[in-house]
């Protein structure tokens, strides 16, 4: 019998009651586990019912079905290995459209050979005019009329607000509407107007003053009751510019810059130093937004003052004289198209033709050439089928040849073309001569002789080409 103590408790499990069991008594037998009951083995089978085994091809597949059931992060992964596959096979196998299913825009590709082929056989059957001998008759009886009217120049000068200098730069269109607009810039703010300096062209390569193109006396004396006009700064100026024309304070404009931007922020500067410098001065003054008399210096200047050098006027004599011989059909008329389709030009628009990669690659070259860097600047975005559909790609000869037919100008039509050097000429000048035989330029009518002793420039020799129009 054993004592209790009540200071120490008895724990818990001591002081469950002890069942009195006969010693003989086996203990009793687990539970069968529920997959081995009903007399099933403990691979799920019924005894004696077990089926043939599975050939090793199902096992396999069991076995894999099994383990991506299991596994359901296997399902995630699967996806992304399916897309990296694909991704490598895409990068690793250029794109080949064919072009049957490529579709551009329309107008955005050049496609006017394939016209040409096409209409080619109607314009030889066909030879109306369409009344475009009208073109030289006066319209309604009145014929053109100068822009000039004496009653709305200035006329009159006013003491000089200082000496503006000018450097006209472009081609030869930009450099006249410069000299023009230089012109009408003095004549606003009552400045006096050095003889504008040509910039020397990276595309041209001339060096040509204003003098070796355009009739120096002419100009000044043409202009002298509107603008005062001389060949260089006095001396006491370019010894306070330390006798260099760069030191001459420079005014940046905007391009097409009205005529309150130049008396607001330009003047009060020229009032100041007594001489400022614009460069570059093309399309640099707007053409609307300048009172009307100062348009007039416009039209002065360019169809009054600017008159060609005698050397460059003696051969543009020659040049129409001879256009008029070979025009005996059109009782001396003829059709004079400045054709602008030099590689210059071509490059600068950034156009694509049917040259294949023979032409980018000339293309990139001469960019690079004249324009260093100004293509390849970063964020620079160069579309050639958008400039295609905003008509900015120069005309190539074939599409001159084709409007001027559609305008109904006959293939007999004399034609002198004035162009400097036409980019593929020998493929491109091909169809406009199929279309007009009679096609004349200066190289075809004058002689080397009577260029030769000329000297001429680059700039010069265009310039008279350029007198014949």
């Amino acid at each position: 019998m054993v004592a209790s103590n009540a200071k120490y408790p008895m724990p818990a499990h001591i002081r469950l009651p002890v069942a009195q069991t006969p010693a003989s008594s086996p203990p009793p037998s687990p539970r069968l586990s529920p997959r081995l009951r009903y007399g099933r083995s403990k691979s799920g089978r019924v005894r004696g019912l077990e089926p043939p085994p599975l050939p090793c091809l199902q096992r396999f597949g069991r076995f894999l079905l099994s383990v991506l059931l299991r596994r359901h992060g296997v399902f995630l992964l699967v996806p992304l290995i399916y897309i990296s596959g694909m991704l490598l096979y895409m990068g690793s196998v250029s794109p080949v459209v064919p072009a049957a299913l490529q579709s551009f825009p329309p107008g955005s590709i050049y496609r006017s050979p394939e016209v040409f082929k096409h209409l080619w056989p109607a314009m030889q059957t066909t030879n109306e005019s369409f009344g475009v001998l009208a073109a030289w008759q006066p319209f309604n009886g009145v014929y053109w009329k100068p822009c000039i009217s004496p009653q709305q120049t200035l006329r009159g000068l006013q003491k000089s607000s200082g000496f503006i200098v000018v450097e006209a730069n472009g081609g030869l269109n930009q450099q006249r509407s410069s000299i023009c607009d230089a012109v009408a810039l003095a004549g606003l703010l009552n400045a006096t107007l050095v003889i504008p300096r040509f910039h020397y062209n990276s595309v041209w390569q001339d060096p040509s003053s204003f003098g070796d193109i355009f009739d120096e006396e002419t100009f000044i004396n043409t202009l002298s009751e509107d603008v005062k006009v001389v060949r260089q700064l006095p001396d006491y100026m370019m010894e306070r510019i330390g006798n260099n024309i760069s030191n001459i304070f420079k005014v940046r404009v905007k391009a097409w810059a009205p005529a309150t931007f130049y008396l607001q922020m330009v003047l009060p500067k020229l009032l100041e130093t007594g001489a400022i410098r614009i460069s570059p001065f093309a399309n640099r003054l707007s053409f609307d937004k300048v009172p009307p008399q100062i348009q007039q210096l416009r039209c002065l200047a360019n169809f009054e003052a600017l008159r060609f050098a005698p050397p460059i006027a003696a051969v543009g004599k020659i040049l129409v004289d001879r256009m008029i011989q070979h025009s005996a059909g059109s009782d001396g008329k003829y059709l004079a198209v400045h054709l602008r389709f030099e590689e210059d030009m071509v490059a600068f628009s950034c156009c694509v033709y049917d040259g294949g990669e023979e032409e980018k690659r000339e293309m990139d070259a001469a960019r690079e050439r004249s324009w260093t860097g100004k293509f390849n600047r970063t964020g620079r975005v160069i579309n050639p089928g958008a400039n295609r559909m905003d008509g900015k790609c120069p005309l190539t000869p074939l599409e001159v040849g084709m409007m001027l037919r559609g305008m109904g100008f006959q293939n007999t039509t004399p034609i002198y073309l004035a162009a400097g050097k036409i980019y593929k000429a020998e493929k491109n000048m091909a169809p406009l001569q199929q279309m007009f035989p009679f096609l004349r330029t200066k190289d075809m009518l004058l002689s080397v002789e009577e260029i030769s002793p000329l000297q001429m420039g680059k700039l010069q020799k265009t310039n008279a080409g350029y007198a014949a129009e």
